[in-house]
């Protein structure tokens, strides 16, 4: 099961950094590899066991969506030590991911690395990397004035 959940998650992240809305990478760069592992992410990670509130963000759209990034990174910031719990928002931000498109999978992708990267530290006695961190802020920043436009505020 380790193998399996680190394999999505480093999956996850070289997914998240070839989706980055930041800035488009220049023609040449290395990230070409990137988009093949992407799409192998979520097959390994398909069957869902979430307990957490996964409402279905395409139902309300981009407004939906943002609640749920919302409701989900609340659940998350209120896990203390318990592997099972973050995994648990990784399975309902897999699902969130997809029901959404555009940039919108971004902010499910990046809490989904965040949580199975939480997940692993705190078998380990760690903290998560700066960089699932990073990858959930940036996110964050990038869907700011579409979820804002719908209504809704991105909470960190």
């Amino acid at each position: 099961m380790k193998n399996i959940v680190a394999a999505a998650a480093i999956a996850s992240l070289a997914g998240l950094t070839a989706c980055s809305v930041a800035t488009p990478a220049p023609a040449g760069s290395s990230s070409t590899a990137a988009p093949t592992a992407s799409t192998s992410a979520p097959s390994t990670a398909s069957p869902s066991r979430s307990s957490s509130p996964s409402a279905a963000p395409q139902a309300g759209g981009v407004k939906g969506a943002c609640e749920t990034f919302n409701s989900l990174y609340a659940e998350y910031r209120t896990i203390r030590d318990d592997s099972s719990a973050y995994e648990d928002i990784y399975f309902a931000a897999q699902d969130a991911k997809e029901s959404v498109s555009g940039n919108l999978v971004g902010l499910f992708t990046s809490l989904s690395v965040l949580a199975l990267d939480h997940s692993s530290a705190v078998k380990k006695g760690a903290a998560p990397e700066q960089e699932s961190k990073d990858a959930v802020r940036d996110a964050v920043f990038a869907n700011a004035g579409e979820c804002t436009a719908a209504g809704v505020t991105l909470h960190l």
